[in-house]
């Protein structure tokens, strides 16, 4: 196992987790050659970006850590793993129609987010604002995508979807969000034998209840403010 120092074991985002001190990375040697260094290769990203411009970062940056509730440090490297994925044409091999090859949909829905901060906060741009008003566009296009209607000209379904499936990929390629999740890592070669209870390498849940009813009583709550707002511009 690389170096690490003792304060960056069983990392998580924001520091948050559910399975206290374990620690993916742990079981690198165990792994292949070829899967440890894809892994390991996710912790470490240039500071310098490949496909994104500067213009585009301050609106990807603020709007990925919105998707994704990274508020506070450490975050995964959401962007630069993002970045890195369009720099060279990996996509999902498929776009919706009316929206151009991923590539470009990111940078044309980005320019539609800095415009739309623009027209509704006096020419302030994305970047500029407060994440409060950040987090209110935003909301719009979800609010928008759940009721099956367009956004600037184009499905807001399409375009969240878009957001939100890079978004997802790269947080959850990444091994702090594998701690997070107590997900032990690759499989192969080491495998798996104890099936329907956990290997000796897995770590116990210590909040020991399932986190989907709260993630539903959080859509519910939504839905309930997004109705409450939509009757107040009535």
């Amino acid at each position: 196992m690389p170096y690490r120092a003792p304060h960056r074991h069983a990392v998580t985002p924001q520091g948050r987790g559910r399975f206290a001190g374990f620690d993916v990375l742990d079981s690198v040697d165990a792994w292949d050659d070829v899967t440890a260094g894809v892994v390991l290769g996710r912790l470490a990203h240039p500071s310098d970006l490949a496909f994104f411009t500067p213009d585009e970062v301050s609106v990807a940056a603020p709007l990925l850590d919105l998707i994704l509730h990274q508020d506070e440090e450490p975050r995964v490297p959401v962007l630069a793993l993002l970045d890195e994925r369009l720099a060279v044409g990996e996509t999902d091999g498929w776009h919706y129609d009316d929206l151009p090859e991923d590539g470009d949909a990111w940078r044309h829905t980005l320019a539609w987010l800095d415009d739309a901060a623009k027209e509704r906060f006096d020419g302030t741009r994305f970047g500029e604002l407060d994440a409060r008003r950040q987090a209110a566009l935003v909301q719009g296009v979800q609010t928008l995508s759940s009721a099956g209607k367009p956004w600037l000209g184009v499905s807001a379904e399409h375009v969240w979807s878009l957001w939100t499936r890079y978004a997802c990929t790269a947080f959850y390629s990444h091994p702090w969000a594998w701690n997070e999740i107590g997900f032990p890592g690759p499989a192969y070669p080491r495998g798996y034998v104890n099936l329907g209870g956990r290997e000796h390498w897995e770590a116990a849940d210590t909040v020991g209840r399932r986190p989907a009813p709260f993630a539903q009583r959080v859509e519910a709550a939504r839905q309930h403010h997004a109705a409450m707002l939509e009757g107040g511009a009535r």
